[in-house]
């Protein structure tokens, strides 16, 4: 095992990618779950998940954290990202039953998402070019939480690399 003072320059290295990856662990997350079948109101794999279900299982699984139940309530966690501003881990939501935020997915680049879409199919990844969701996007958030604020990641980044001064 190596020594604290040894390993503060590594420690803070990997404290770094750890922030930098934590939106990859959530389209990691995300892309693990594809195939798990669609139900309404479900909530874990085994049961299956509908879109809200699988979001917030996934953000749960795989940084701890808790989203609200439903797409409408996710839809007022964290930061609105405009399109052209997307990040994976994002989420992003659609009108799909006449209801604005009624369907949310998590953005995993290259203008793909990943969501649960309907009674009878299962997890899968789709374009969002594709018209029927083109038409139908009707906003995106970032979680907030997901990366810590500039000050507070200094400060922890200070943390590590000089120790208890």
């Amino acid at each position: 095992m190596q020594s604290a003072a040894s390993n503060s320059e590594s420690g803070a290295r990997s404290f770094l990618s750890g922030m930098a990856g934590k939106a990859g662990d959530v389209v990691v997350g995300a892309l693990n779950m594809i195939g798990v079948r669609y139900r309404w109101g479900g909530d874990t794999p085994d049961s299956g998940l509908d879109c809200s279900g699988f979001v917030r299982y996934v953000f749960q699984d795989t940084l701890g954290m808790a989203l609200p139940r439903r797409a409408e309530e996710m839809s007022r966690v964290g930061e609105k990202v405009r399109v052209s501003d997307l990040k994976p881990g994002d989420l992003v939501f659609f009108n799909t039953m006449r209801r604005t935020f009624s369907h949310v997915g998590i953005y995993i680049g290259d203008n793909k998402f990943v969501h649960s879409p309907s009674t009878g199919s299962t997890i899968r990844v789709d374009d969002m070019d594709d018209g029927y969701w083109e038409k139908r996007f009707t906003g995106a958030r970032r979680i907030e939480s997901t990366v810590p604020q500039q000050q507070e990641l200094r400060q922890r980044v200070s943390a590590t690399i000089g120790g208890s001064n």
